[in-house]
């Protein structure tokens, strides 16, 4: 016990020190824009992206959210992890495991938040081209309408602009698609743009027929993603409480065999791995739910 003291005396000596070195702004604030700081600084250049991209939208979390969160992540930790060894250092320890996830779940969940907003760009965009078309009979045109609506966002926007100027350079559409058909992978982008180039190079007489046509599978390909959407959610949520039931079995362990059992068992060394290797696996197992939820939304 007298290392888990001196653990405790440890921590309140840090705080103390913060807050006599700090005491003109608050401590918690002070601490986050630390960590906020060394994590911007060392973050892959693709969360920096989708992050700034939720920030335009309005959806990254507050400080205040993410200190939540931290709360959250540490305190399950440490009190989960309490029941299973009951001993403060390992509690301790798991709970700094738990809240260095909270980047990644963060960077997931920017993802979900940056490929569902290119998801609906796209949509916009294919379908307007169609439309535009449909008036113009010219592919550039239809693209110059779409990009002087101020509909699309960037980088949908400027990646459209570059198709426009691709095609007067080369003076044919096909490099300006398979640019476009690259950067975003979807089969209603690719099937359009197999369509406007079947109907440049053949001269098709009747293409309203097919242009309705795909404006209908775009309409029931947004019908899927957003039902499949509103079934992650529900899923999701399942999910987690299923999750958090894993980590609570321990409690019926200690119910069946009695608390000083369990405590005797636990002396035992093996005891100790085997608790350890239930942890980790139902937190792998929460973490690939976590990661099925928030990525591939939007994907066809």
């Amino acid at each position: 016990m007298y290392i888990e003291e001196l653990f405790i005396i440890i921590i309140f000596v840090v705080f103390i020190y913060l807050y006599r070195n700090y005491k003109g702004e608050n401590v918690g604030k002070y601490v986050l824009t630390q960590v906020q700081s060394m994590y911007d600084r060392f973050a892959p250049y693709s969360f920096k992206v989708v992050r700034e991209k939720t920030k335009q939208l309005g959806q990254e979390y507050t400080p205040r959210q993410y200190a939540i969160q931290v709360s959250i992540f540490a305190s399950f930790a440490a009190v989960v992890t309490y029941l299973y060894f009951y001993n403060l250092i390992i509690s301790i320890i798991y709970a700094l495991i738990a809240v260095g996830f909270v980047p990644y779940i963060s960077y997931l969940r920017c993802k979900k938040v940056y490929s569902e907003f290119l998801f609906e760009q796209i949509q916009v965009y294919t379908s307007n081209t169609i439309m535009e078309f449909a008036t113009t009979q010219s592919f550039v045109k239809a693209l110059e309408g779409v990009a002087n609506s101020g509909i699309l966002e960037d980088p949908v926007l400027s990646d459209v602009r570059q198709m426009i100027t691709m095609s007067y350079d080369n003076g044919t559409i096909d490099e300006a698609l398979d640019y476009m058909s690259k950067l975003y992978p979807y089969y209603i982008v690719k099937n359009m743009h197999q369509l406007f180039l079947q109907i440049t190079k053949e001269g098709a007489q009747n293409s309203a027929d097919s242009l309705e046509n795909m404006q209908l599978d775009i309409d029931m390909l947004v019908e899927s993603v957003y039902r499949d959407r509103i079934e992650r959610a529900t899923f999701h949520k399942s999910f987690l409480q299923f999750g958090i039931m894993l980590y609570l079995l321990v409690m019926l362990v200690q119910y069946l065999l009695g608390r000083e059992t369990y405590l005797v068992l636990l002396q035992r060394w093996y005891i100790q791995f085997l608790m350890h290797g239930v942890l980790i696996v139902n937190s792998y197992f929460l973490l690939k739910g976590e990661r099925y939820y928030y990525e591939n939304v939007g994907a066809e």
